[in-house]
C-alpha cells in the first residue's frame, strides 16, 4: 500500500442528466448519447478529469451491439463503431487534459471500458438481483458479452471495468471471457445487497475467489452499492487478500434503485470522502463513486486520501 490510490470518477450519467440531458427511463440509459450528443460525453469525462479522476469510465454501462440495433435502428457494424467511440471519446478527453500543460506530475489518466450486467439490458431491475442466470447458461452469458468487450478492447480501452455485476455464474462468465483477451487487463466488481452478499444471494467471498483465478484482473470489489457496506464487505474477505489482487470500490451515494422509478433520494447524507480512508486501510487501490457521485465527490475524495497532492483544476 506505499503507492497512492488510484481515484476513480463518479457516476457518468449522472452527471449527463446534471447537464439537463435526460436518461431516466431511456433503455440505452448514458449510452444513447454516445450517439445523440457525443461533444456531451467528452465535457462530463472533462468535468471528472479537473476534479482528480485518474481513471474515467466510458459511457458502455448500457451499451450493447443488440440493444443499438433495437433501439436506434443501427446496422451491426454501425452498432459496433457506436460501441467504440466511447473508447475514443474517453481518450479523447484524456489527450486534451493533458495538453493544456496544467498538471505537472499528474499520472496520464486511463480510460476504463464499461461493461455492465446482462441485466441492465433487460431493464427490469435485475441487475440489482441477478434473478436472470438461473435462466441463462454460463456460455451464454459469455455470447452476450463478448461483443461488448471485443469493441471496447479494439477500440484501445486501458482495461476493462467488469461492473455491478449481481450474480456469481456472470462473473465466472466474465472472468473465463477475459481469457479470450490475454493483453488485456480488468477489474470485476459486484452489486451487493448486505454486508456479506452479493446481491443474488451469494456470498461477497466466493465472488472473491472467482476472481482469483484470473491473472489479468488487478482487482475486485464493489460499486454501485451501499457506502457504509464497502467496510464490512472488504473486512469479510480479508483472509482473501492477495499481493497480486488489489480491492476496487465506489459506491452509489447511498440512494436506492427502485425499478420504474429510477434512483430515490436517500435521507441519509454520507460522505464518500470521511468513508475512504478506511477502505484505504483495508487495501483498496482503487477508489471512487458510481451513480449520483458527482465531479465535486471526486475532488473530495483525493483532497481526503491524496491531501497536498490534490489541485483543483476544475
Amino acid at each position: 500500500m506505499a503507492q497512492d490510490p488510484i481515484i476513480l470518477d463518479g457516476g457518468l450519467a449522472t452527471e449527463l442528466e446534471a447537464a439537463g440531458l435526460k436518461i431516466q427511463g431511456d433503455p440505452l440509459w448514458g449510452a444513447r448519447f454516445l450517439h445523440a450528443n457525443p461533444q456531451a460525453v467528452k465535457e462530463a469525462h472533462t468535468r471528472f478529469l479537473r476534479c482528480g479522476a485518474d481513471v474515467i469510465t466510458t459511457a458502455t454501462y448500457q451499451a450493447s451491439v443488440e440493444g443499438f440495433v433495437q433501439h436506434l435502428g443501427l446496422t451491426s457494424e454501425q452498432a459496433s463503431q457506436l460501441l467504440m467511440s466511447g473508447v475514443q471519446l474517453a481518450k479523447q478527453a484524456v489527450q486534451d487534459f493533458m495538453a493544456d500543460g496544467v498538471h505537472p506530475g499528474r499520472r496520464v489518466p486511463l480510460v476504463a471500458g464499461s461493461v455492465g450486467p446482462y441485466g441492465a439490458f433487460l431493464l427490469d431491475g435485475s441487475e440489482y438481483s441477478g434473478a436472470y442466470d438461473e435462466s441463462m447458461s454460463k456460455e451464454e452469458l459469455k455470447a452476450w458479452h463478448r461483443p461488448q468487450i471485443q469493441c471496447l478492447v479494439s477500440a484501445g480501452a486501458d482495461l476493462i471495468a467488469m461492473e455491478t455485476i449481481p450474480s456469481l455464474k456472470e462473473g465466472e462468465a466474465l472472468v473465463e471471457l477475459l481469457q479470450e483477451f490475454p493483453n488485456s487487463k480488468a477489474w470485476l466488481s459486484f452489486s451487493c445487497k448486505d454486508a456479506q452478499h452479493i446481491c443474488n444471494g451469494r456470498r461477497f467471498s466466493e465472488a472473491v475467489q472467482v476472481a482469483k483465478r484470473s491473472k489479468q484482473l488487478v482487482a475486485v470489489g464493489v460499486n454501485c452499492s451501499e457506502p457504509t457496506l464497502v467496510e464490512p464487505l472488504l473486512e469479510s474477505v480479508a483472509p482473501h487478500r492477495s499481493p497480486d489482487l488489489s480491492w476496487v470500490a465506489y459506491p452509489n451515494s447511498g440512494h436506492d434503485w427502485v425499478p420504474g422509478t429510477g434512483w430515490k433520494t436517500s435521507e441519509k447524507k454520507v460522505s464518500l470522502a470521511d468513508l475512504s480512508p478506511a477502505w484505504r486501510r483495508q487495501g483498496a487501490a482503487w477508489i471512487g463513486g458510481c451513480c449520483c457521485v458527482f465531479p465535486a465527490d471526486i475532488a473530495a475524495i483525493r483532497h481526503k486520501l491524496l491531501g497536498s497532492k490534490w489541485t483543483e483544476t476544475a
